[in-house]
Formats: structure tokens, C-alpha cells, sequence
């Protein structure tokens, strides 16, 4: 045989299919049942017939569940004379799948708070064995282990009822002797109704020591319950009366969708309603922790308790629900005050989790407990009962001492433990040989073992009853042993006893009407512990707090924290009626209303002409927002406006004094003077912008602009285009088609008056008007709409961007032109600057609509100013502070140099055929097919001689020879060249 425990992790074991005996008894030593893991399975069916002849030669009865399951059906089991059942979770939950055939449920995540309840409620049943209190009589059990799931539960109750492997259907019930006498349990109300309910057939008592639901007091339904703890109809009143002492009347309410749960909830309401508690919330979570849907709903559940600004919230829960509820509370370092049921306030888990102490206050309610020496001591020796076996025990010794290294990495296998289940685990656990043999005082230091004084209660009651039904005096007990469940039943209910210094009986309703203790979660290092500090009794219905035990951290324990309903509603707000509570939210009058009174439950609504923004008590004139010529914005883009006019004022004067220097005859004195004033109409627009807007002035602005910053564009094309004419190659047909283009005047006018045919179309099809104020604002904004599509608007944006690109690119193409003949770097920049400030302006203006005015007139203003400092002041520099030597002639000659120069050090030559330029007494020609330097540089020089004659000597026509496969260039200049100039 293998030793089990190899196999640390396992939940159950093989289990074989032998004759079902009058008798259950033990099997064969546990650790010769090998884990049924996928790979262990042909070896578990091959060792079957050898462990059956091995059975039958020991002479121990086999059939421990009749099945081949690998884990079974009940796993800890003792022989006695009257056998009690056991019907609570070591497993806090079962694989659910779709369920297609009626197969075993395969439980998982070892609970040790509910092993500690039963070890406690066998311990007593042993204790009551060895004290003799039914003299002659040996109490047995049977325990199954429900896996915290109903359905389960009820397969573990019909194996326990069923005699010689079958349960038999009869008229009647009354002579129903099963083995198993009484039940204890379960733990969960939603199994004890479902427990209840089949047991009520065969009348088998069922004791609980846990389940409170209300519901199970209808003694109609299920008159063979009973339990030795309070209803919950009793719990709900001690919550509401703990929150009406606390003046806590604004609170929210998680419960589970079960039996426990539901009834719980539906119960408070009424006595919420009567202690003059509100709801805040209500959240239901399935009360099952395996549900795909739970931990999204656990998220959505956490949101609420974090938005909600109820500061109490009472948690109808399992303590494993609370556990993942807390884990996200714990994320956000969100804090409240928890109010806790009996299912979790003494939970020890939910204590000892990481950042507990992040969560806030918790107060709650728990039964009588009380802590037993001879129990902790069992706990730090456990075994089975001698004559039977404790599958659990092994389990419970497997996860603790059993070495499994690959199991304690960071990321440990599949068929590791959880990381929960890891925590259990020894330090010293690779240093045993035997994990069976190993003990420790784990258990007694990681659970509240307080928790299992009712469980031990509920076994004294048992013996009790026993002890009046068997008839028992101090020596023996003279009754029938194999009795029916129904009589033992109806000595439960009669029972009076006193244990640990308490008494204990049931009432009408099988319940027990003793007291609930008030406890509080305090800090115990980096956890909780639990200290009562007060008590609620049943009986009156009082509640008594000792206030020197409490402390609070939520306030630094300085004062009681609040979580009222609402405060009086001051004005400015309203009541807001919640449906599902008695109690209102403060809210504030939306914008437009307004409240003037304490405590109004509607907002009165503004009158014609007046506002109010949110939470106003009254309403105030609407006020108009638009470019006021008092406002601080106004006023500097105005005064920029007025001195780009000045400046362009002081510019013209200098280009008129000096007209005559070689910068100003280079620049073009009329064609600047122009742009000047095309400039000054962009500047000039800038005054329709301000003020209140009408629908002349949006129209006007716009066409100002757009008129007098085309007519400056437009001179600066023509700049461009006149050098990019003179100094870059063509053939000889090209050349001459665009110097027929060149026409300055044509050009300007043509440019121009296609903008004003586009504003034209604008102004008629799609015109700017003024916008119709919004009455959803305390301050209305009054602006200019430039059409119902914006198309007209883009069409002359773009019109203008146009231009300005075309006389960037044929700058750009002319840039190695000689500083002293060309304009090519101005044009470069001032364009530029142009064309990256309305590249900007388009998406703020269209994010920004709100302040589209401030935002096209600023770059209205950025993109003037760029032409003037880039194009007109340098030229002013030159003319006053340049040198006075750089005429003409002085120019001419540093060309000739260039072209004595190699090749390619010389200016680009134009490729048209040569221009014959008449020279006063030297005789020239023209050769059609050469090439000539600067022939059609003349075209540009010839509108530079515009005040006096050139006079070059013969030695000044120099002329450079070059081959047949590259350019021939004659330079024939006259003293007088021909006028060609661009003037008006």
C-alpha cells in the first residue's frame, strides 16, 4: 500500500463498492485509498479486489458509501449505540458546471473555521462518552461534509437515512428507525431550509447552531428544526436599535440572495423602518462565491458603497463574501463603518486579512460563545476517535505538514493549494517523515475557537433528550435504544439544562430566546480582534453599550461618527424623494431655478430676463458676453491694432524720403506702398470685432480683412514671381510665355478681385450673422456666425493661404539669388509666418468657439505684424543705416567678377535666346542660339534704371566662351537700358 501522504493536497479518496453491511462501520486504514487523480485511477480499480480480500480478512465491515467516487460520501464517522449526524462544510465550495449526468460534486478550498465547529461538536460527543453521562449508552456519529452547497447536502442526508443501502418509500413514517438519530446542522440557512424540508418527511430532527433565517420558525413548514441560537427576526431589531442609538439613520445594506440572506434583508426593512432608519442602497450578491457573475458584482457592489455617501453599511453576508468585498475596499483605502450578522462578526479570516485595518469601523452581533481548555487542548492533539477514522483530520495534516517545495514559489503549479491554502502550511513541514503523526497549536492561534461554543451546546442538548427518552439513572440507561426520530424529537423540545454557567431551553418555536452579544473589531497589531461591548437580550429588546470599551477609528475615537439620512435642506436646494427609502437627499436647484426657504421640495423656476447658476437662493439679470471696448482684452489687441497702423505710417515715410536709395528702388516704393495699405485695412478690421456684434459688422470685418490682406498677398506674388522670372532656367518657348504673364498691375487687380467675387458669394448664399443667445447660461455670449456651413469662411481663408503658398514656394525657388538684387528672404519668412499662424488658428478656433473672436483677431494682428517685420522694416534698416555705397554700377561689377568665376560659382543663367540691348556708339547682335547670362535679367534691371542711366566702358563687356555642350553667356549691357518698369 502507498502512504496518502504523498499526496498532500488530496480532498477525498477512493472509495470501493462492496456489499452494503447492517452495520457502517471504518474502513481499512485511510492511507492504504490512493488520491483519484486522472493518472491514479486504473491503479485505484486494479487495487480494489486486493483491498477487498484485505477487508475481510481484518473482519471490518466495508460499504463506507456504496460508490466508486473518488471522494466519499461522509469522512469521519465513530461507532456508537445512538449515532448522531453531522452535517457541516470543511470545503467552502464545490466545482459548479453544467450538470448533464447526476455525478459526485467535487468540493474545494479547505474552510478551517467550519473543520474547527465540527472537531468541536465530535469533541463533545467524545467528552460526553468518557464522562459517562448516558451510563451503558456510547454516542456515535456521522459526519458529511456539504461543501457549503445545499444540493449536496441533501445527497449526504438520504445516505445517512438510507438502511442496507436503500431508502424505502412508505405510507407512513411513524416505525422509520434510521441509524443516524438526529442531525447537527447545517451551517448556512439556505442548506438547513433545504435539510429541513426532507427531513420534515421522517420527522429526523435537524439542530442547527448556525442558521438564523426567520423563516425556519414556521413549525407548520419544518416542525422537526430547531437550533440553539436566536431568529434572525431578533438580530434585525438589535441592528436597527444599535443604529437609532448611534443616530445612524442614512445607511446601506449588502446581502446575499439566499435563504439567510433574503429573509434578513426583508425583516430589517420593517424594523428599520420603526427605529426611523433610511436605506441608502441596496445590493444583492450571489451568495455563492463560485459564480462566474459574483466577482463582477462584488466590483459593482464596492463602486456603490464608494459613491454613496452613507458612512454605515450593514453586510448581510457569508464571511467569504465579505472577504472579496473587503479586498476592494481595501484597494481603494476606502473607509466605512461595517455592520456585521452572525454569519461573519467573528469570522477570524476576514480578521487577519491584509489591510484590515483600511476598512474602517466594524461593530456586529454574534451568539453566546465561550472558550473551553479542554478543546484547545484536543485541538493541539488531534486525532480520531478510537474505533473510527476522520478523513478531514488527514486532509486538515496534509495541507499543514506535508512537504509539497514546488508548491511555496511565487507562481507554484495547477495542482498546488490555493495561495489561501498555502498559509497553512508548517515552516517545518519538510522536516517530517509522517505528516499523520504531526501537531501542532495552528489551529487554537488561526481561529476564534469561541465560535464553537453553541455547536458544543447543541450536543448537551442532545444528551439531555437522550438522557429522558433511554430513561437513564446514574448507573444505566433502561430505554430502547433503536428508537424513532420523532420521540427523541420531542424530548428536544422539552430540554432545560445549565452548561457553563448559562441556561438553555428551546421556545415554541424550537428556537433559543437568550441574548446576542454586541462586539467590536479593534486593532490588534496589523489585524483585528474581537472585544464585546455591550449586549442585546432577546427577551426585552434593550440594548446595553459600555462606551469606555468602544473606540472609533474612523473619528481618532474624538467623537460618535454620523451617518444621518439628510440634514435640513438649506436654500438653494431641494428634498429628493428616494423610492426605495423614508429619507430625502439634499439636491441642488439646476441652473435656471432656484429655492429662497428651508426644506422646499421643488425649485421655482427663474422669470424671464434672469438666471441662476446651481445651488442659488435667488435669480440674477442675464448678463451679455462679448468683446467690450471697457474688457482688458479688447483694449490691447486695439492698441496693438493702432500701432500697426503707426507703424506702417513711419515705414511709408521712410520709403518716400528715401525713395531714391538702392534697398527703397529694390523694394519697389509704389508696390510696397500698396501692401502698406492693404495692411492697414487688416489693422482697420480689427475695430469690427470689437463692441456688440450686429450683423453689419460681422460681415464687414470679415470682407475688410479678407479684401486688404489679398491686395498685400498679392504685391508679395508679385515680388516672388519677378524673381523667380529673372535668375531660374527655362527653355526658350517657356521663358517667353511667362514673361508675357508678368504684368504686375493685371496680376494684383485679378488676385484681388477674385477674393471679392468669393465674399461676394459669401455675403449672398451663406452670410455671417449674429447668434442667438443661449437662455441655458447666467452669461449669454453674443458673437458673429460665419454661415450656416463655414464654407464661404474656409473658401477665403483658403483662397488667401493659397496665395501666400504660392509666393513662399517661387521665393523658396529664387533664394540663392544675391541678397542685394532680391527680396527672396523676406518673402521666405513673411510668408511662412503667415501660413503657420493660420495653420494654428484653424483647430483653436474650432475647439475653442466660445472665444473665436479673441482668437482670429490675435492672428489677424500676428500674422500683419510678420509682414512688417519681415518684409518692410529691414528694408528701413538699409535705407538708414545701410551702407551708401551699394549703387548699381558697384552691383553690376560684382557680377562680372562672378562670372570670371568657374561655372559653377556663377548665377543661374536664363535659358532664354539673347535680347539685343542697344549700346550708344558699340555695335551689337543678337545670336539667336546663344545663351546669355543675364538676358532676361534685364527684364528686372530694367525697372531698377528708373532715375539715371548706366555707363559702362568696352572693357566692362566681358564676354565668357564656353564649349557647344554647355552655356554660352554674352553679357551685353548699354549705357541706357530699356525701360521696363512695373510702375502703376
Amino acid at each position: 500500500m502507498q502512504d496518502s501522504s504523498k499526496f498532500p493536497f488530496q480532498t477525498g479518496f477512493c472509495s470501493l463498492s462492496l456489499a452494503p453491511a447492517k452495520e457502517k462501520s471504518p474502513p481499512p486504514n485511510p492511507q492504504e485509498f490512493l488520491c483519484c487523480t486522472p493518472f491514479r485511477m486504473l491503479m485505484c480499480r486494479l487495487l480494489s479486489s486486493f483491498s477487498l480480500a484485505l477487508i475481510t480478512l481484518s473482519s471490518i465491515p466495508a460499504g463506507l458509501d456504496g460508490c466508486n467516487d473518488p471522494q466519499p460520501i461522509c469522512g469521519a464517522r465513530a461507532p456508537g449505540d445512538v449515532v448522531i449526524g453531522i452535517m457541516l462544510p470543511c470545503h467552502r465550495k464545490v466545482a459548479l458546471q453544467q450538470r448533464i449526468r447526476p455525478e459526485s460534486f467535487q468540493c474545494s478550498d479547505f474552510d478551517l473555521v467550519s473543520f474547527m465547529r465540527s472537531l468541536a461538536t465530535i469533541h463533545e460527543i467524545d467528552e460526553i462518552n468518557a464522562a459517562g453521562f448516558l451510563p451503558g449508552v456510547r454516542l456515535g456519529y456521522l459526519m458529511c461534509d456539504t461543501c457549503s452547497f445545499a444540493s449536496k447536502a441533501l445527497g449526504d442526508v438520504a445516505y445517512m437515512l438510507e438502511g442496507n443501502g436503500t431508502l424505502n418509500v412508505r405510507c407512513n413514517y411513524t416505525d422509520f428507525r434510521p441509524e443516524v438519530k438526529i442531525i447537527l446542522g447545517a451551517l448556512n440557512s439556505d442548506e438547513s431550509v433545504a435539510l429541513a424540508g426532507l427531513l420534515n418527511v421522517y420527522m429526523v430532527p435537524l439542530l442547527s447552531s448556525a442558521s438564523s433565517t426567520p423563516k425556519l420558525s414556521d413549525k407548520l413548514r419544518f416542525a422537526s428544526f430547531m437550533r440553539t441560537i436566536p431568529s434572525d427576526k431578533h438580530q434585525s431589531k438589535a441592528v436597527a436599535k444599535l443604529m437609532n442609538h448611534y443616530d445612524w439613520n442614512w445607511v446601506g445594506v449588502v446581502y446575499g440572495d439566499d435563504e439567510y440572506g433574503l429573509a434578513a434583508f426583508q425583516r430589517f426593512l420593517m424594523d428599520a423602518e420603526a427605529n426611523n432608519v433610511c436605506l441608502a442602497y441596496q445590493e444583492a450578491l450571489p451568495h455563492y462565491l463560485g459564480n462566474p457573475q459574483t466577482p463582477q458584482r462584488i466590483k459593482e457592489v464596492a463602486e456603490q458603497i464608494r459613491s454613496s455617501n452613507a458612512k454605515v453599511v450593514l453586510l448581510i453576508l457569508m464571511s467569504d463574501l465579505v472577504e472579496s468585498l473587503f479586498q476592494e475596499m481595501i484597494k481603494t483605502n476606502t473607509s466605512r463603518i461595517w455592520i456585521a450578522t452572525d454569519a461573519w462578526s467573528r469570522s477570524g479570516p476576514t480578521a487577519k486579512m491584509d489591510g484590515i485595518n483600511k476598512v474602517g469601523d466594524i461593530l456586529g452581533f454574534t451568539f453566546a460563545s465561550g472558550k473551553s481548555d479542554t478543546f484547545e487542548k484536543y485541538l493541539k492533539n488531534l486525532t480520531a476517535t478510537p474505533g473510527g477514522y476522520n478523513y478531514f483530520i488527514e486532509e486538515y495534516k496534509n495541507l499543514r505538514f506535508n512537504c509539497t517545495p514546488e508548491c511555496y514559489t511565487q507562481t507554484p503549479p495547477s495542482y498546488c493549494s490555493t495561495p489561501e491554502l498555502l498559509k497553512i502550511k508548517s515552516a517545518n513541514a519538510c522536516n517530517f517523515t509522517d505528516p499523520q503523526e504531526q501537531n501542532d497549536d495552528y489551529l487554537v492561534n488561526a481561529v476564534d475557537t469561541s465560535q464553537a461554543f453553541l455547536h458544543k451546546v447543541a450536543v448537551q442538548a442532545v444528551a439531555n433528550a437522550l438522557k429522558k427518552l433511554l430513561k437513564c439513572n446514574s448507573s444505566s440507561c433502561l430505554g430502547e435504544r433503536n428508537f424513532p426520530p420523532w420521540k427523541l424529537l420531542e424530548e428536544l423540545k422539552k430540554v432545560d439544562f445549565n452548561y457553563d454557567n448559562q441556561n438553555f431551553s428551546f421556545d415554541v418555536n424550537g428556537d433559543f430566546a437568550s441574548f446576542y452579544e454586541l462586539i467590536m473589531w479593534k486593532t490588534d497589531g496589523e489585524y483585528r480582534k474581537v472585544h464585546q461591548i455591550g449586549k442585546y437580550s432577546v427577551h426585552d429588546g434593550k440594548i446595553e453599550i459600555n462606551v469606555r470599551d468602544t473606540f472609533w477609528l474612523s473619528t481618532a475615537n474624538t467623537t460618535n461618527p454620523q451617518s444621518r439620512c439628510s440634514e435640513r435642506c438649506a436654500p438653494g436646494t431641494v428634498k429628493k424623494i428616494l423610492n426605495a427609502s423614508c429619507c430625502y437627499n439634499c439636491i441642488p436647484c439646476v441652473e435656471g431655478t432656484y429655492s429662497d426657504e428651508w426644506d422646499l421640495e421643488n425649485c421655482i423656476t427663474c422669470a424671464l430676463g434672469t438666471w441662476s447658476v446651481k445651488n442659488r437662493t435667488t435669480c440674477s439679470p442675464i448678463q451679455e458676453a462679448y468683446m467690450k471696448w471697457r474688457d482688458p482684452h479688447p483694449i490691447v489687441m486695439m492698441a496693438a491694432a493702432a500701432f500697426g497702423v503707426l507703424l506702417l505710417l513711419v515705414t511709408l515715410i521712410i520709403f518716400l524720403v528715401y525713395r531714391d536709395s538702392p534697398p527703397m528702388k529694390r523694394a519697389e516704393v509704389r508696390l510696397s506702398c500698396v501692401m502698406m495699405a492693404g495692411l492697414s485695412v487688416s489693422f482697420a478690421s480689427v475695430i469690427c470685432f470689437m463692441g456688440k456684434p450686429n450683423v453689419h459688422f460681422c460681415r464687414a470685418r470679415q470682407v475688410m480683412y479678407a479684401m486688404g490682406f489679398t491686395l498685400c498677398v498679392s504685391c508679395i506674388l508679385v515680388k516672388a514671381f519677378r524673381t523667380f522670372l529673372a535668375f531660374l532656367p527655362f527653355g526658350q518657348l517657356t521663358s517667353r510665355q511667362l514673361h508675357k504673364l508678368y504684368h504686375p498691375p493685371a496680376i494684383v487687380i485679378i488676385v484681388t478681385t477674385l477674393q471679392g467675387i468669393i465674399c461676394l458669394l459669401w455675403m449672398i448664399f451663406d452670410s455671417p450673422h449674429v447668434d442667438s443667445p443661449s437662455q441655458q447660461s447666467l452669461i449669454q455670449l453674443i458673437q458673429c456666425n460665419e454661415g450656416q456651413t463655414y464654407i464661404g469662411f474656409g473658401i477665403m481663408l483658403s483662397y488667401i493661404a493659397l496665395l501666400a503658398l504660392i509666393g513662399f514656394l517661387l521665393a523658396i525657388k529664387g533664394r540663392k539669388v544675391p541678397q542685394e538684387v532680391s527680396e527672396t528672404g523676406y518673402i521666405i519668412f513673411s510668408m511662412l509666418m503667415y501660413l503657420f499662424v493660420w495653420v494654428c488658428f484653424i483647430p483653436v478656433y474650432i475647439t475653442n468657439s466660445e472665444n473665436g473672436t479673441a482668437v482670429q483677431v490675435s492672428a489677424i494682428l500676428v500674422s500683419s505684424y510678420g509682414i512688417i517685420f519681415c518684409h518692410f522694416l529691414p528694408k528701413c534698416y538699409e535705407a538708414l543705416w545701410g551702407s551708401k555705397t551699394n549703387t548699381m554700377e558697384k552691383i553690376l561689377r560684382k557680377w562680372q567678377s562672378m562670372r570670371k568665376s568657374p561655372v559653377q560659382s556663377s548665377p543661374n543663367f536664363d535659358s532664354v535666346a539673347g535680347i539685343a540691348i542697344d549700346i550708344p556708339g558699340k555695335k551689337t547682335h543678337s545670336h539667336k542660339n546663344d545663351r546669355m547670362s543675364i538676358s532676361s535679367t534685364s527684364t528686372i534691371l530694367r525697372h531698377l534704371e528708373t532715375q539715371s542711366p548706366i555707363n559702362l566702358t568696352d572693357s566692362d563687356l566681358d564676354i565668357m566662351d564656353v564649349s557647344n555642350k554647355k552655356l554660352n553667356a554674352y553679357l551685353r549691357l548699354g549705357t541706357q537700358i530699356r525701360k521696363r518698369s512695373i510702375s502703376f
